[in-house]
């Protein structure tokens, strides 16, 4: 890397590796309440906003089908799913803010109800760092988990 010095390059990688820092928690919510009505009110919070999914993940599914492929030998979830969806409002917003913003869109909603803890299903999304452009995606995200919350 021209320019840059070795103990530089050195520091950005471990920062670049390092644990997820504070502000990009995963925000969750739990509830007892069936994983199909959670993933459709979930469903339902992104497209009431006038939103389109753009792809619901079954990541439960895919775990499933490939265990014996890498050999795992217990299941970790009962259901697993995400929403992936985008907004052009808000995202352009973010990306006008900073043209890096990029690499958070599209977003991501999650809901899992783990093996080990039937009956408990949670539902969430990661928190992007705050900043310009990035806490209005936050606000977005905190309110759709919100809005589908209302159904638990």
């Amino acid at each position: 890397m021209r320019g840059y010095g070795l103990p530089a390059v050195l520091t950005a990688l471990v920062l670049l590796s390092s644990p997820v820092l504070a502000e990009e928690a995963v925000t969750t919510k739990e509830t007892a309440a069936p994983f199909a009505d959670v993933i459709a009110d979930l469903e339902d919070a992104v497209v009431n906003r006038g939103y389109k999914i753009d792809y619901h993940g079954h990541i439960g599914e895919m775990l499933k089908r490939t265990a014996g492929d890498v050999g795992a030998t217990a299941p970790l979830y009962r259901e697993a799913e995400f929403l992936q969806f985008c907004s052009a409002v808000v995202s352009r917003r973010a990306m006008e803010a900073d043209i890096g913003n990029i690499a958070y869109c599209p977003y991501v909603l999650f809901a899992y109800e783990a093996e080990k803890e039937r009956g408990r299903v949670v539902v969430g999304f990661r928190r992007l760092p705050a900043g310009p452009g990035r806490d209005d995606v936050n606000a977005l995200l905190e309110g759709i988990v919100e809005d589908a919350a209302e159904g638990f």
